[in-house]
């Protein structure tokens, strides 16, 4: 199977969390839409298994008019194998539905919304300069399920000045709202952002990791008194509400990304357009694709699979390891691995790898200690 990734460069503001890349001006919109469908006909023959998922990220998709939808997922359908029954995602701010404006989502042929709610405290959405307001938070998730069944929303935790307590608010009403799928992620902050400079002066108090952890903790231990899987790190689900792009890409399957910034995988190598817009828009125009590729190494492709096979639940699997990169690396990743296992936070059950509940805020580090190392 394969993917498709759309990304809309475009947002009403700036998160003060936010590194993605984006513009605040819509004046381009409409040119960039029809970049990005000549793209899709420029890449179609890189692609030839059956697509599965298309998802719509960002920037803000919801700012997408039905028309330029309608258009982009034509686009797809006529240059792409998709499947009877695809799993297209749209990203939304609650901001930007409606009763009429979910309507056409529905109509579109768009079949799952994820949410960007973040939090439905006012305290919470100002420090990190949403849109939306917390009303608006709930009330659109209660319109979206009169015509959505899959819906998944987007919670931060570890935000500074966010107690237990609020987090587990925020959580309740995401349970409450009967929201079948969360991505949930620890407030991080990235180099260049707004948040980086109120920390830096002082005006924001710096993210607490111990709080984050304790967080993440509580966060495990809702979602499965209430019925949700952690099938990765970030993301929990309901039987039967996993989201097949997700599962795709942390399982390593291919996919195409499309648009300013989008990167893409082919299992053999990673590629990554400019991110930028005019540049973008220069280069589609003339016909010329503004992207960089890289040639994975088998160094590359051997940490690629123990940071993405240790941050879900089907772990890394040490016959595939010898499979596919030879049994001198399976002893190394076993050898590398002893310090973990020793302490509890890896566990090695079924000939597979894979992090305890003791070490799973820690996965991505201990992924890091279990890499090769400058031996392509």
């Amino acid at each position: 199977m394969s993917g498709i990734y759309i990304h809309i460069p475009f947002c009403k503001q700036a998160c003060h969390y936010c590194d993605f890349h984006f513009s605040t001006t819509l004046k381009n919109k409409e040119a960039l839409v029809e970049a990005i469908c000549k793209e899709i006909i420029l890449r179609k023959d890189e692609v030839i298994d059956v697509v599965e998922t298309i998802y719509f990220g960002g920037g803000t998709p919801s700012l997408l008019s039905s028309n330029e939808i309608d258009l982009l997922l034509n686009t797809v359908f006529e240059n792409f194998n998709v499947s009877e029954s695809p799993e297209i995602t749209l990203e939304a701010n609650p901001d930007d539905l409606n009763n009429d404006s979910i309507l056409d989502l529905a109509k579109s042929g768009i079949n799952r919304l994820s949410i960007g709610v973040q939090s439905f405290f006012e305290v919470d959405l100002n420090l990190m300069n949403r849109a939306h307001n917390a009303s608006e938070a709930k009330e659109c998730i209660l319109l979206a399920g009169k015509h959505f069944d899959n819906i998944s929303i987007d919670l931060i935790y570890g935000i500074p000045g966010m107690d237990t307590n609020r987090w587990v608010q925020n959580l309740q009403m995401a349970f409450d709202l009967n929201v079948p799928h969360l991505s949930c992620y620890a407030l991080t902050v990235e180099p260049r952002t707004a948040l980086e400079q109120f920390i830096r002066k002082g005006v924001v108090a710096p993210v607490d990791e111990e709080m984050a952890a304790q967080h993440f903790y509580k966060l495990l231990d809702m979602t499965a008194a209430a019925g949700y899987e952690n099938y990765e790190f970030s993301n929990f689900g309901k039987p039967g509400y996993y989201a097949r792009n997700n599962t795709a890409y942390w399982q390593g399957k291919p996919y195409l990304g499309v648009g300013p910034s989008a990167h893409s995988f082919d299992v053999r190598s990673r590629s990554w357009n400019v991110s930028n817009n005019a540049k973008y828009l220069a280069a589609i125009r003339q016909g010329i694709l503004p992207l960089e590729r890289e040639i994975l190494s088998e160094t590359d492709k051997f940490n690629e699979y123990i940071m993405t096979g240790l941050r879900t639940k089907w772990g890394v699997s040490l016959e595939k390891i010898e499979a596919n990169f030879g049994i001198e690396k399976k002893e190394y990743l076993l050898q590398q691995a002893k310090p973990h296992l020793n302490s509890g936070k890896l566990k090695l059950e079924n000939d597979t790898l894979s992090v305890s509940l003791k070490g799973k805020f820690f996965s991505d580090g201990i992924a890091a200690d279990l890499f090769l190392v400058n031996l392509d």
